[in-house]
C-alpha cells in the first residue's frame, strides 16, 4: 500500500466509522498518547525496566500502528500529501547528512 492509498483509506475508515475526524488539538493529543505507549514497550522490551504482568503480551507493532494511524489523520486534516512531503524530506535529509553517518566512528562501534 503507497502512503496515497494508505492516506485514502484511513479517509474512507473515518467517513465509515468514525463520523468524522477527531479535531487537530485532539489528535495531537492522541498521537503523543500513542507515542508514549510505543516508548513503554521499547523501554521494557530494549531498555532495563521490566514488564509489569499486564503489559506483558503488548505488541509494538499495533501500537506503531496505532502512531501511524493518527499521524495520518493529522496529514489528511491538514491537506498534507505525505507522499510528496517525505520526498521531500528524504532529499533533506540526503544532502544534509550523505557523509555525516558514514564518518561517525561512534556508528562504526555497533550497539
Amino acid at each position: 500500500m503507497t502512503l496515497a492509498q494508505t492516506q485514502k483509506a484511513v479517509d474512507n475508515w473515518i467517513k465509515k466509522y468514525g463520523v468524522r475526524y477527531f479535531s487537530e488539538l485532539t489528535n495531537m493529543a492522541i498521537l503523543t498518547e500513542e507515542v508514549g505507549e510505543v516508548a513503554r514497550i521499547i523501554s521494557r522490551k530494549y531498555g532495563e525496566q521490566s514488564f509489569k504482568k499486564k503489559e506483558a503480551d503488548q505488541d509494538l507493532g499495533e501500537e506503531l500502528a496505532d502512531v501511524l494511524f493518527v499521524l495520518i489523520c493529522l496529514a489528511n486534516q491538514t491537506g498534507t500529501d505525505l507522499t510528496k512531503a517525505f520526498a521531500k524530506n528524504l532529499e533533506k535529509k540526503t544532502q544534509r547528512d550523505k557523509r555525516r553517518h558514514k564518518g561517525n566512528e561512534k556508528l562504526k562501534k555497533g550497539k
